[in-house]
């Protein structure tokens, strides 16, 4: 990755440099030098996050727009985030794009950025009413996506929806991930009650703590027969422990997210299915509608940017397949 000193006018800069990370950005037409609309992410490591960056970096091109790629290094550093923000609003750029890592620790960083810029939401939720505009999955949808998938996916390897299941969320407190694993449990309860929800875990953000809180289970629950893992990084962890144990045909899972380990994964069978959502959007239409905020246009309030069950069986349908292999350069 490469510092984006050289997209920022001088002050602008000057307020960003305390941000934890500031990720690529590609040039943007010197004509518009002086619109800035920076992004932040919740973690500029992540594979889906790095979708979204090169979505707005696409806008930014095409728009003529100035787009600094923030975000720090972890999901979990609420903390770095909160500095980004503070540090992107004394900038005093056209709007923001933000992707709130915490709903109830960006609540009132945001509405007080608000005071000042214009912001956008994208992916999460914060406690806040001061968006201007909200661009997501449907993620409630999305965990009953996942349980009707898993639901398949069980039934394809036993002739019934029975059995004990596990679901794994990465983080607590985050807004999108708490509203999968509601969509999730109220799919379960509602539509298919020979199926048993026996565990619903948190992790800490890390994929090493999903394969081993998956090993863990796999060890305690002989009987388990599929696991939701609410979010990309649960995913490779839950995934590489099905892989090590040879317990794919066994153990359905359904992921949340892509990229090349998950997509192994479903390949090889470890994985039953990704419910994919389409973050390149998310970071090109954020973008999108920041400028036309900062332009004084009236735009939607909330945006579905739509999620979809990816399984081996139409993993090579063309719409499925750009939203596997999205063009992050």
């Amino acid at each position: 990755m490469s510092f984006v000193k050289s997209l920022l006018s001088r002050r602008a800069f000057t307020a960003l440099a305390g941000a934890a990370v500031i990720a690529t950005a590609m040039p943007a037409p010197s004509f518009a030098a002086d619109v800035t609309i920076p992004i932040i992410v919740k973690d500029t490591t992540s594979f889906y996050w790095q979708i979204v960056l090169a979505g707005a970096r696409k806008a930014g091109k095409d728009l003529g727009v100035n787009v600094p790629e923030l975000g720090a290094q972890a999901e979990s550093d609420v903390n770095g985030q909160i500095s980004i923000l503070e540090n992107a609003v004394a900038g005093k750029p056209a709007a923001i794009v933000i992707s709130p890592t915490e709903f109830k620790a960006l609540g009132k960083p945001i509405d007080e950025a608000a005071k000042s810029v214009p912001i956008i939401g994208i992916d999460s939720g914060a406690d806040s009413k001061a968006f201007k505009s909200f661009l997501t999955t449907d993620n409630v949808q999305g965990g009953r996506i996942a349980a009707d998938g898993l639901a398949a996916a069980i039934k394809g390897a036993t002739g019934k929806e029975e059995g004990e299941v596990v679901i794994l969320t990465n983080l607590p407190g985050v807004g999108s991930l708490e509203q999968r694993r509601e969509g999730f449990l109220d799919q379960v309860k509602t539509k298919y009650p020979g199926l048993k929800v026996i565990a619903d875990k948190y992790g800490d953000g890390q994929a090493t703590t999903g394969l081993n809180m998956m090993t863990d289970l796999i060890t305690a629950n002989p009987n388990l027969v599929g696991i939701f893992a609410s979010n990309l990084i649960m995913a490779q962890g839950v995934g590489q422990a099905i892989a090590e144990n040879k317990l794919g045909d066994k153990i359905k899972v359904i992921g949340f997210d892509s990229d090349d380990k998950t997509v192994g994964f479903l390949k090889d069978g470890a994985i039953a299915g990704l419910v994919v959502q389409d973050p390149y959007r998310m970071g090109y239409d954020g973008v999108k509608t920041a400028l036309a905020v900062s332009k004084g246009e009236k735009v939607e309030e909330n945006v579905d940017t739509g999620a979809n069950l990816v399984t081996k069986a139409n993993m090579a349908d063309p719409k499925i397949d750009a939203l596997l292999n999205p063009k992050i350069k």
